[in-house]
């Protein structure tokens, strides 16, 4: 096993599950009957991305697929890949000098947000054609980050943050005993994430010989515990900026941009969730949030880095301090609720065109008056209020 801190390879890595059976939460892929768990059953061959946060099991589905096709699984991070290990895999003896016997080839390209529209372009063709198998995982949105002629040729599944009972199951395999109070401070520190809880978990007992609330607070403070700035530094850094932000504290807002900037963070990653904040959280307060957010994306994109952190604080300033207000998102959220408990119920007919007599008969358009106050929600919603001024 690989050394880590003097120690063999980390815990996380030396209880992974190897198969369905080990595997604990995302039960809504995984279950019976679920689409990855047929799949991986079935073995059905098909590229897909893996989308959710970190420490849910993006990688361990990879690996449990790959082995259940008996593929040749290359495993690469786009953060330092590039198209010559593309390339590599493709014409063979990838791995180690080993040639893949023809065995089916499954690429897990972690991170895939992290490759450049070029890049992308180059996989395209290998993932059309099959002779690679292409299983992305991501953090961020794929419908933002991935080409849509590479989405278009991959199933996306969402992974959820770890319940607290699948954290419970994963922390009991470690045997490391681990008290009442100890577990309730993993589990809010962790935040559904089962590496890191793992991580912690296996600071304090190395460090300290013991798990207990002390010591993991105590391991906390570890330098040999910091989290690298693509890993969840990068989370808590991030969540950070945003609820300085959300708060109407530029000063802390401007502490946590100061320390994504000197980390070196994708100031894209960075400008793009100022739009998103732009209207999640001032909205109709100040409409110009959004402009201005837009434009300092755009900066980002023309200037980058060094100049573009000026673009950055700019934007930080002006979203720190504008006026907020969440009804837009909320009215959002409230009305997908319901489309999810009802589904697609009827368009009331006053509002359907009519493309074709048969649809005039049957009274489609019939009654609408563009600025009438009739009601345009479906009959079992009608009433409904999402909106509140």
């Amino acid at each position: 096993m690989k050394e880590y801190y003097g120690h063999m390879e980390p815990l996380a890595n030396r209880i992974r599950p190897t198969s369905l059976k080990e595997f604990v939460g995302q039960e809504h892929l995984v279950g019976e009957g679920k689409p990855l768990r047929v799949a991986i059953e079935k073995k059905h061959r098909f590229s897909f991305i893996l989308w959710g946060p970190p420490g849910t099991g993006k990688t361990t589905i990879a690996r449990i697929y790959a082995s259940a096709l008996d593929a040749e699984l290359f495993e690469l991070s786009a953060v330092s890949a590039g198209k010559d290990d593309i390339r590599k895999i493709v014409d063979g003896g990838a791995r180690e000098g080993k040639l893949s016997l023809g065995k089916p080839k499954v690429l897990f390209l972690d991170e895939i947000h992290r490759f450049n529209k070029s890049q992308q372009d180059f996989l395209l063709p290998y993932v059309e054609s099959g002779e690679l198998t292409l299983i992305g995982a991501t953090t961020e949105n794929p419908s933002f980050e991935v080409i849509p002629a590479l989405l278009s040729r991959a199933r996306v599944f969402v992974l959820e943050p770890l319940s607290e009972e699948s954290l419970k199951a994963i922390v009991k395999r470690t045997k490391i005993k681990v008290g009442k109070e100890a577990f309730a401070w993993l589990l809010g520190y962790a935040n559904g994430d089962a590496r890191r809880a793992l991580t912690m978990l296996e600071g304090a007992q190395t460090l300290y010989g013991e798990v207990s609330v002390d010591t993991l607070n105590q391991a906390l403070e570890s330098p040999h515990l910091r989290y690298d700035k693509k890993g969840e530094e990068h989370y808590d850094t991030i969540s950070a900026f945003i609820k300085s932000m959300r708060a109407s504290q530029p000063d802390a807002a401007m502490y946590y941009l100061a320390r994504m900037v000197d980390a070196g963070e994708d100031p894209l990653f960075i400008a793009r969730r100022m739009v998103i904040f732009a209207s999640e959280d001032i909205g109709l307060a100040q409409p110009t949030a959004l402009v201005v957010a837009n434009a300092v994306f755009h900066a980002c994109e023309v200037i980058g880095y060094p100049e573009c952190a000026i673009n950055l604080a700019h934007g930080v300033a002006y979203l720190s301090n504008a006026a907020k207000d969440r009804s837009a998102y909320d009215a959002l959220r409230a009305a997908q609720e319901d489309v999810r408990a009802l589904g697609n119920l009827p368009v009331p007919k006053h509002i359907r065109n009519a493309h074709t007599k048969l649809m005039k008969d049957l009274e489609y358009g019939k009654g609408y008056e563009m600025y009438s106050k009739e009601s345009n929600l479906p009959e079992k919603l009608k009433g409904k209020k999402y909106f509140t001024e």
